[in-house]
């Protein structure tokens, strides 16, 4: 799709100086002598007035006032979490939507008081997504007597802890005792920091937890080490070992939280919590015959390095094989991809077993290294006011905008405040089939290239081969133009309005709960403009 056209003011020759002065002289002296021949002085505008003329899905209307246009010119409207912002073009003159304007995230609310951020921070931690409508009236209580429960027994913890280091050999009657105490204390509570930390994860926990799992068990080991090279610089164990418990406590809570969803993957009936304890007992007599062993093991001296060595190998690769072995009817990202692109090639979607095989065990969720942004701001899928005015029209039906930044080289899908589960998925699928026609076309470039190449290759000097084989590299890394883009966008909305339903309907077939989608699509909406 060609970029929409913008109306330009059309540039009239300059006459000459005395030419001017007479029309203006005759001008003035008829208004004089006809004052009916005056044109009617528009009605005031007030700013809201205005304002209200500009704040409209697209920007205002083409035979807006020339001081209007002068205005800047409000492209959409953004909300994260009640919050909405203006992105406004930012140029001289009234061809503020030409190639190069710059775009401008405006707030629209006054900066909230220091208290309330505070309190915003510590809800993020301490509440789930949603709250209070993503959790049960009953859940309040039960967390108060939770906090009051952990409370008086970590206070109690610090009486137990001096009394065992007290028992192993510490003076009872020096400061000895109560310095060793302290100092495991904060071990302990570095690790219960690092715990709580990293508990803001919230739904990537349900997102993406079989990569969560694996980061785990990797904090894990890691924290492992930690307290092994305790042994080599004995006046650094408190610093490193408040590092391995934080590491340590990290991994322990990606285990607990992720525990739930893969144990509920093999129950049937209402018997998670049967399934939950059998597993759990299963984990811990192989834990104790482990101990077991190692303590046999270690009568004979061997290399701490080495059987260090051996053991995280032999953890971190049945750890590998525990999540990749987890079989999951849900479709978060990777698994959508994995699903898509099967698909795209082969026309169709792979089952269960293989879908959760073939899925990207290290692709976590922090990771910035991703083809496909769904759900991303305004601002990071656009930098050029006129790339959206010229896809605008292909979604006017469609609650979500797909674009290709070529700056980034990214994918993004933007959400639209009235989104569904399904247009989510929609908008999931509709970046993929674009990234695979943008692929394809990548390709078919290259291949002619190489064809090319090949052939000039046969007629020219050694000299004019290098040069040429500059040249095609150097090709071969541009990026598409931005008429390309928009074409294939338009070619990507034909393509997902003939296929989505059927892979849907595939999709459905092969067991995959596509009702229930855990892609992770991000908290940005575009507002309609009519609505502020």
């Amino acid at each position: 799709m060609a970029p929409i056209p913008l109306k330009h003011s059309p540039a009239s020759a300059a006459p000459n100086e005395a030419r001017v002065i007479v029309r203006d002289a005759m001008r003035t002296a008829a208004l004089a002598s006809y004052p009916s021949l005056l044109p009617p002085s528009p009605p005031p505008v007030a700013p809201d007035q205005v304002v209200a003329e500009q704040v409209r899905f697209g920007g205002p209307a083409a035979d807006t006032h020339a001081t209007v246009e002068a205005q800047p010119r409000v492209l959409c409207c953004e909300e994260i979490d009640g919050k909405r912002w203006n992105y406004v073009v930012e140029a001289e003159g009234p061809r503020m939507s030409r190639r190069g304007s710059s775009l401008k995230a405006v707030s629209l609310q006054s900066p909230g008081a220091p208290i309330d951020e505070i309190f915003a921070f510590i809800r993020s931690y301490v509440v789930p997504e949603g709250f209070p409508d993503s959790v049960t009236p009953s859940y309040v209580p039960y967390m108060t007597w939770r906090a009051l429960k952990h409370f008086f027994g970590g206070a109690m913890g610090v009486f137990t802890t001096r009394t065992l280091l007290t028992s192993v050999g510490a003076s009872k009657n020096s400061a000895t005792s109560g310095a060793v105490a302290i100092n495991w204390i904060l071990k302990d509570g570095a690790g219960r920091v690092g715990k709580m930390l990293y508990s803001r994860q919230g739904k990537k926990f349900d997102y993406d937890l079989k990569q969560l799992r694996f980061a785990g068990d990797l904090l894990l080991e890691l924290g492992a080490g930690l307290e092994l090279a305790t042994s080599t610089v004995p006046h650094l164990f408190l610093p490193l070992a408040c590092m391995a418990n934080v590491a340590k406590n990290v991994g322990t809570v990606t285990s607990t939280s992720t525990r739930t969803p893969i144990y509920k993957a093999y129950a049937k009936g209402e018997n998670i919590g049967d399934v939950t304890a059998k597993g759990e007992c299963v984990g811990n007599i192989a834990d104790l015959l482990g101990t077991g062993l190692s303590i046999l093991v270690s009568k004979s001296n061997p290399s701490l390095v080495a059987s260090f060595a051996f053991l995280s190998c032999g953890y971190l690769l049945s750890s590998y094989q525990e999540v990749k072995s987890v079989v999951l009817h849900t479709m978060n990202r990777a698994r959508f991809a994995v699903a898509v692109n099967s698909f795209l090639k082969t026309g169709s979607v792979p089952s269960l077993k293989e879908g959760n095989a073939k899925e990207n065990i290290f692709s976590f969720p922090w990771s910035k290294q991703t083809s496909v942004v769904l759900g991303s701001r305004f601002g990071e899928a656009f930098q050029d006011p006129s790339a959206f005015l010229a896809i605008e029209s292909l979604f006017e039906k469609e609650r979500y905008i797909v674009t290709y930044n070529p700056s980034k080289g990214n994918i993004y899908a933007l959400l639209k405040d009235k989104a569904k589960s399904d247009d989510i998925l929609k908008a999931a699928f509709h970046a993929h089939v674009l990234l695979h026609l943008l692929n394809s076309s990548n390709v078919k470039q290259s291949s002619r290239n190489l064809t090319h190449h090949s052939q000039s290759s046969m007629n020219n000097s050694l000299s004019n081969h290098s040069q040429s084989s500059l040249n095609i590299s150097l090709s071969n890394h541009l990026l598409p133009t931005a008429i390309d883009i928009e074409a294939q966008v338009a070619e990507s909305c034909k393509a997902v309005s003939c296929f989505y339903e059927d892979f849907k309907r595939k999709a459905a077939d092969e067991g995959w709960i596509m009702s229930e989608s855990l892609i992770n699509p991000g908290r940005a909406r575009l507002c309609a403009m009519d609505q502020h």
